[in-house]
């Protein structure tokens, strides 16, 4: 029996209410698709990678700085490196410069990129992050002492220091001899020197407090923005 004109009807609205099928020349292709998804992964690992890569071929400028403003008597200038790029802190300055630092202590080269707060630390911070509180104009006191007493007579000397709390760091530092202290600013160093010298860390700090810097014309006070922890 042939259907009823009310089942034909209902048949045709039926088949209107059918989703097309998409003709083989239009539409999204599942190839396109699959490119799209591809170059979005090749964007999203290369955002990752820049941060990593960029420290280690680039850098902030060329231009290495001098001891343009060395005063004379108060510290002896000395050789500045070729390059003051970062490179990441999980290296060290022999990882990218095999003959590491020109001077020991360090006052010029490479470095982390991030710079430690202003302070008088008891506990060792690391030259490839002291070099870039330098970079900055920052005075770094590099001490070796074995008495506590004379890193507490030290320290009371480093507080009367009015430019400490703005430009100055100190760390114990190893690398010079026992019972020493020695200064650094970018380009300059003064000792190391037996015992401590209050009036002589006091001249240095006023002839070079934020003065030397290449990075910054006027120096960047070691105040904040960099890490508490070395």
């Amino acid at each position: 029996m042939p259907p009823s004109r009310h089942r034909r009807q209902r048949a045709a609205s039926r088949s209107q209410r059918r989703t097309q099928p998409v003709a083989s020349g239009g539409g999204f292709n599942s190839k396109w698709l699959l490119i799209a998804f591809a170059v979005i992964a090749v964007v999203f690992v290369a955002a990752l990678l820049v941060p990593v890569v960029l420290p280690l071929v680039g850098g902030p400028g060329q231009d290495t700085g001098s001891a343009s403003e060395y005063v004379a008597g108060i510290g002896q200038p000395v050789e500045i490196a070729g390059s003051r790029d970062h490179f990441p802190d999980n290296l060290s300055i022999t990882a990218v410069s095999p003959d590491g630092y020109l001077t020991t202590p360090p006052t010029s080269g490479r470095h982390w990129g991030r710079w430690v707060r202003c302070g008088f630390y008891t506990d060792p911070v690391p030259d490839e992050r002291i070099v870039h509180n330098m970079e900055h104009g920052n005075i770094v006191v590099h001490y070796n002492f074995d008495d506590p007493a004379q890193v507490d007579e030290l320290k009371d000397a480093y507080d009367a220091i009015g430019q400490t709390g703005q430009w100055g760091v100190a760390r114990p530092y190893d690398q010079i001899p026992v019972g020493t202290v020695a200064l650094t600013t970018w380009g300059v160093m003064d000792g190391p020197w037996e015992g401590i010298d209050a009036a002589r860390m006091e001249r240095f700090f006023e002839a070079y407090s934020g003065k030397l810097g290449p990075e910054f014309p006027n120096g960047a006070p070691c105040t904040a923005g960099g890490v508490m922890n070395p």
